[in-house]
């Protein structure tokens, strides 16, 4: 896949509430609050990793319905749209995209323009809101592929800003805005592809931090292909940080269509700070229309 994640807002909301927040995940699509202090186990993700990468005919893709961005691009003149019904649940609170938009322009063959956002749903004990979160502006070169060797590597700077609206003051979104800086990379093991990404998040008004995520899938059939990921993000102060594990599913209807769909949970045991369901519902359009490969 070659879009962005669903809206990475989680890069400027380091010390900030749910309700504040407004957002976490790609685009990073969970709410950034302070943690207790308990060990993820990464045991579990690790394991749904490993099933599939055993698996024959694995084909794994980076960007929506996941958090985890790959190398691709839409190829020149092209355009990749996604929209998305988002749920982030907590015990006590919410967060929800509805719904995220995600366009996605191929500039040549390596270079993709990327514009993300969403609209807003907030849930807290107290009240509701519902907002406009931040826009985010990327480009994505994938400097190095080797179709030989199967590797490809690319960057995908992302700046998220606010709009000129009243988000921040009610609470929404983050006060300042951020910049995402990670590499992507997609490796091609004989009948197994495999994508991961890691980066650095810089944060106007707020600690800086981490992110990393790991994909790995299987085509069940020509239409149909199934996917694990692993995702964490956090602050480099150790004042955020959450792990997600899910999977999902792409499913070709017919052109320009594919139904996207993604369900998980954060592998630490659900409280305040972690959420106990995440997902993404929705369809990709690729334009213009072209049979599927």
């Amino acid at each position: 896949m070659c879009s962005s994640s669903p809206v990475r807002e989680y890069d400027a909301l380091a010390g900030l509430g749910l309700c504040e927040a407004g957002v976490y995940f790609r685009t990073l699509r969970l709410t950034s609050i302070s943690t207790a202090h308990r060990k993820p186990r990464y045991a579990a993700a690790l394991a749904v990793a490993f099933v599939f990468l055993l698996a024959p005919q694995a084909r794994a893709q980076g960007g929506p319905p996941y958090y985890t961005n790959d190398p691709g691009t839409p190829g020149s003149g092209n355009w990749e749209i996604n929209l998305g019904y988002m749920p982030f649940l907590f015990n006590s609170a919410s967060t929800t995209h509805m719904p995220d938009v995600d366009i996605n322009y191929g500039v040549g063959d390596r270079i993709q323009l990327t514009f993300e956002n969403a609209w807003l749903r907030v849930n807290s004990a107290e009240t509701v809101k519902y907002g406009l979160g931040q826009d985010q502006l990327g480009v994505k070169w994938r400097f190095y592929d080797d179709k030989k060797s199967g590797l490809g590597i690319s960057i995908f700077p992302q700046l998220s800003i606010n709009n000129p609206d009243r988000s921040v003051q009610r609470g929404i979104t983050p006060p300042g805005a951020s910049l995402i800086l990670p590499v992507e990379f997609t490796k091609h093991l004989g009948p197994i592809d495999i994508n991961w990404e890691v980066g650095y998040n810089e944060v106007h008004l707020g600690p800086h931090g981490w992110l990393a995520g790991f994909v790995a899938g299987h085509d069940v059939s020509k239409k149909l292909e199934l996917d694990a990921e692993f995702y964490g993000l956090g602050t480099f102060n150790n004042s955020n940080n959450q792990q997600t594990i899910d999977a999902g599913v792409r499913y070709k209807l017919r052109p320009p269509f594919i139904l996207l769909l993604m369900a998980g949970r954060s592998v630490a045991p659900a409280y305040r700070s972690q959420p106990f369901f995440v997902g993404y519902f929705g369809m990709q359009f690729l334009l213009p229309p072209k049979p599927f490969e």
